[in-house]
Parts: C-alpha cells; sequence; structure tokens
C-alpha cells in the first residue's frame, strides 16, 4: 500500500511539473556571498594585502583559481532544481573587482549560459563590493546606480562601507529593479543596519513612485536575520503575505529560520543574514493564483552538500574557502539562496 501511493505520489508531481511547463514560465533570482573573491593583484587605495601572494592566506595563482571554479560550480547549480538553465540573476557580494568577475564569467559553468555582470566600484576599505550577475537571454540589463550608504552621524564622517547596488531591466517583460546589499557587520553595531534599512527603503519607495508597476527585489548580506529591527522595522519587511500592506516588503526567509535552518552558522547555531525580499506587486495577496504578472512563487536555501563540511568539528556547516588558516578548497561561510517567480505563458 505505501509503494502504491509512493508511485502515485510521484505521479501527481510528474503531471504538476509538466503542467506548469505548458502554462507557466518561471524564472529564478538569487543571492550568494562569495566569501572573499580576490584577485592576487594590489588595486590601490584598497586593504587587500592578505589577499596577495605574499599575504596571510598565500593567495596565488591556483588558489585564485579553485576558488573561481568552485564559485562558478555553485552558482551555475542555483535554482537548478526547477529550472535547467539556472537563475536568471543573482546578486553576489563580496568580489574584489571587475577583472574578479570578469574572471569568474569565463569560467565554463557560467560561459556556456553567456552570463554577463553588472558591477560598479564602491568605497569599502578592504575593496570588497556587490555585483549582479545576469543571462541577458531572460534578464535585459537597461541601467545601474550605486547609492552610497550615508552616515547618519555626525561623528560617521569618514565611515565608508557598502552602497546599494541598484539594477533595472526587464524580467519577463517587466520592469524590474534589484537592490543589491552587504549592510554593515556584526561588529559595527545593530544602529548601522537600522540607517541601512531606512535607507535602502528610501531608495525602493523612490523607486515605485516613478514607477507604481515596476516591480522591487532588495537582496544581500544584510548581517542581520529577518526579525532584526533593520528588516523587520525599517525596511518594513513582513514575514508573512497577508501581514504586508502598500508600503511593507515580504520576507519568506523569516519561517524558515524558525524552523531551525539558515545560510551561516555560528557557535552551533543558524543565522539567515543571506535574504531576498520582494514588494507588494510580486505577490500573490488574494490567494486567487493569479498569475497573469510576474508573482512569487517560492524560496529555497541551497544547501547541497557539497557546500558543506562532510566531516570534523563543523560538520553540516558551510564549507569555507579557508578556516583556521587552512586552506579548505571550499565555497564560502554563507550557502546561496534563491526565490522562484512565476508568471502565465501568453
Amino acid at each position: 500500500m505505501k509503494k502504491r501511493l509512493f508511485i502515485l505520489t510521484l505521479a501527481f508531481f510528474a503531471v504538476l511539473a509538466v503542467s506548469t511547463q505548458q502554462k507557466y514560465n518561471v524564472y529564478g533570482v538569487g543571492f550568494y556571498n562569495l566569501e572573499n573573491l580576490f584577485d592576487t593583484c594590489h588595486d590601490e587605495g584598497k586593504n587587500d594585502y592578505d589577499f596577495l601572494p605574499n599575504g596571510s592566506y598565500m593567495w596565488n595563482g591556483l588558489k585564485y583559481g579553485r576558488k573561481l571554479h568552485n564559485m562558478a560550480y555553485a552558482l551555475a547549480d542555483m535554482g537548478t532544481d526547477m529550472l535547467p538553465v539556472g537563475c536568471a540573476v543573482i546578486g553576489v557580494s563580496e568580489v574584489e573587482n571587475s577583472n574578479a568577475l570578469n574572471d569568474l564569467i569565463k569560467q565554463p559553468e557560467l560561459a556556456a549560459r553567456g552570463y554577463q555582470f553588472v558591477h560598479i566600484e564602491g568605497p569599502d576599505r578592504r575593496g570588497v563590493d556587490c555585483a549582479l550577475l545576469y543571462n541577458p537571454q531572460l534578464f535585459t540589463f537597461r541601467e545601474a546606480v550605486l547609492v552610497p550608504y550615508v552616515p547618519e552621524l555626525e561623528r560617521d564622517s569618514t565611515f565608508f562601507t557598502r552602497g546599494f547596488l541598484t539594477v533595472t531591466g526587464m524580467l519577463a517583460d517587466e520592469p524590474l529593479s534589484i537592490i543589491v546589499c552587504h549592510w554593515p557587520s556584526r561588529f559595527s553595531g545593530s544602529f548601522y543596519r537600522e540607517c541601512a534599512g531606512r535607507q535602502v527603503k528610501a531608495v525602493k519607495d523612490s523607486l515605485m513612485r516613478v514607477d507604481p508597476q515596476r516591480k522591487v527585489i532588495v537582496m544581500g548580506d544584510m548581517n542581520d536575520d529577518p526579525q532584526n529591527n533593520s528588516m523587520a522595522v525599517e525596511l518594513s519587511a513582513k514575514p508573512s503575505i497577508d501581514k504586508v500592506g502598500d508600503n511593507d516588503m515580504f520576507n519568506p526567509w523569516w519561517k524558515i529560520l524558525d524552523s531551525g535552518r539558515g545560510t551561516l552558522s555560528y557557535q552551533g547555531s543558524w543565522n539567515l543574514f543571506d535574504q531576498i525580499v520582494l514588494s507588494p506587486n510580486l505577490l500573490d495577496r488574494t490567494s486567487t493564483r493569479d498569475y497573469s504578472s510576474l508573482t512569487y512563487l517560492k524560496c529555497q536555501i541551497q544547501d547541497r552538500p557539497y557546500l558543506l563540511q562532510s566531516e570534523g568539528k563543523y560538520k553540516g556547516s558551510p564549507k569555507r574557502t579557508t578556516a583556521s588558516g587552512v586552506w579548505l578548497d571550499g565555497y564560502s561561510d554563507h550557502l546561496p539562496t534563491v526565490v522562484y517567480l512565476i508568471k502565465e505563458k501568453k
């Protein structure tokens, strides 16, 4: 009886998948903190000395080449549970410069799909920036601006941190703006991330005032969890669709963290800093299953076994490139995240 039920269940999902392919298009939108994707050359004015051949990480061509390969493999794998072509767009953080991004998209896994990137050099003193990778067959790039993080205290006039990379284009023939973030670290204190939340909300509100039909996605390594004030109060990212008002956003990761899953592990506990949140016009707030325009479908942490430590003290945690001074030939201290958007075929 159990075997028959199992077969019937498989058949049901197979029919559902075929039906979805026939009636709808689905698009993947991802985010991944690449954990220090540095090249091996010094950038003038940047504190990148640890990632030079004579630096503390002894960062040479072999390690850089392996890092590029590993990142490309993981990025190309994002979204493939539903979509053989992977994600239409992927926001990334902790990338040193355009040189590293050029080397990244030349890796076979990404080159096969023709990925391109958007990057604007930022003021971070360590030299890490945000960028957006996109598949030009699925996403049409229009324009980009790096909105600066503005210190809100007079004493912080010399505080330079990553801005908010705002990229606008067309996805599924609809205007979409994506704000890629890497908010101030936990060491800076919650005030600075709350400032970031306020400022990103202002950017989102401005985009939607200019064009109410524009859909907006905010993504990034927020260095905060969904329930922290920067996300829940300042950005006003709500935990359930029924709580989302016209000036709010929807944060699908809140419930996932509550279930005990996350994207980075610290002292045996999970956090979920890597979030992708959506404007109200990307939601089916009436539960009518009206997918005539681009609509949120579901979200996923891309916790592939190869991205995790398989043994030792940190078994089950993300497999880093380097840990405790030892090169692990790993991936990142964060896991990737993906949201899926659906639209009825015309």
